[in-house]
């Protein structure tokens, strides 16, 4: 079974909490993160995943670089917290990033997670059609 979820907000970079006087602005971050994608992650698998193909798929606002890096960790520990993965370690998930199209109005992050081994059953969009 594959599940998709789409995020509708980007989660900000780790670079703006680099360094021992941001901690407590980072705990609320990933407080809220946590939140977030426990909102939108429906629905669950029954069991979290225990191994999985993990796919983000980023829309940014607008066409500026970033490390795609900079943007995984609040999205990989919301998808452990809510339940839809077991765990975000290397023996758990394969883990693969792509950046979509700039959406200027609506930036979000598309979620798509795989039970490793199975084919994913992809969404179509109506518009292709």
């Amino acid at each position: 079974m594959t599940y998709e979820y789409t995020i509708p907000c980007i989660p900000p970079s780790l670079n703006q909490f680099a360094g021992r006087e941001n901690v407590w602005k980072y705990r609320q971050t990933k407080a809220e993160w946590l939140q977030i994608v426990n909102a939108y992650c429906r629905p669950r698998p029954a069991e979290p995943i225990e191994k999985a193909v993990v796919t983000l798929e980023y829309h940014f606002p607008d066409d500026r670089r970033r490390d795609p890096d900079n943007y995984i960790k609040l999205l990989m520990d919301g998808l452990v917290a809510a339940k839809v993965i077991k765990d975000d370690c290397f023996d758990c998930i394969e883990l693969r990033l792509k950046q979509g199209e700039t959406n200027k109005h609506r930036p979000h992050v598309f979620v798509t997670v795989v039970k490793k081994g199975e084919t994913p059953c992809l969404s179509i969009d109506p518009k292709s059609l």
